[in-house]
């Protein structure tokens, strides 16, 4: 029989933007594509976010023609889940095999810096679990340093928000840095697909990261491909 792994899903709990009066938030896909592929083995799953509480979704992300969103709209347990997640300072990471930092323009200002976050996943990855994460969500990763003290993404293959999504995007003047630039500054071998906003992945060992929203089911994917196969 099959292994049953939980998963963990980071969301965050930011939602302005300096300039705008728009607000920003998870990026509704990037968690219920996820979600999708971990239901296809049953996989148990918490949400968890800086401040816990409601997760706050950004309503450009909110597209009724993603049947997986509607789908997942009406999934009674992941909307009390979206309603009540769990302050991170308040995770047990033994609990999980599986982390997925989700992204969302907000995760920019409360992920990088969040001691809570880095230790939940250097103590994943450190048991041999896998540590996933998309689009802006991958800037949680940034900071992470293992026990050893070196980085955890130095030298490591990974991929993220482009420059250029955030131009077309036209939030390049509101977010706090550039996540592509920032993880080349951080030593990571970042690359990126040749055509904006389509999926893109790449696998290092147990670290598995998407480039944009449309990249989250495929990561599911891979992880899951990466667990039940190794």
């Amino acid at each position: 029989m099959d292994p049953i792994y939980k998963v963990l899903i980071v969301c965050t709990s930011h939602t302005q933007y300096p300039l705008r009066s728009q607000k920003t938030g998870l990026w509704l896909s990037e968690v219920t594509h996820f979600c999708d592929e971990m239901a296809d083995r049953n996989l148990p799953y918490d949400l968890a976010s800086p401040e816990g509480g409601a997760v706050f979704i950004d309503e450009k992300s909110v597209d009724r023609r993603d049947n997986t969103n509607e789908k997942w709209t009406h999934n009674p347990t992941f909307q009390a889940k979206l309603a009540n997640s769990i302050r991170l300072s308040d995770v047990d990471p033994s609990q999980y095999q599986i982390l997925y930092l989700a992204g969302g323009h907000g995760s920019m200002w409360d992920f990088p810096q969040n001691e809570a976050l880095q230790a939940i996943v250097r103590q994943i990855y450190e048991r041999g679990g896998m540590v996933a994460a998309v689009g802006h969500g991958v800037s949680g990763l940034l900071n992470v340093t293992l026990s050893d003290g070196t980085a955890l993404i130095s030298n490591r293959q990974l991929t993220g928000f482009s420059n250029v999504e955030e131009k077309i995007a036209r939030l390049d003047d509101q977010v706090p840095f550039l996540l592509e630039d920032k993880l080349r500054e951080k030593n990571c071998l970042y690359s990126k697909g040749l055509i904006p906003f389509l999926s893109h992945i790449e696998v290092d060992d147990r670290l598995v990261t998407g480039q944009n929203p449309l990249s989250a089911r495929k990561v599911g994917r891979k992880v899951l491909e990466e667990m039940y196969e190794k």
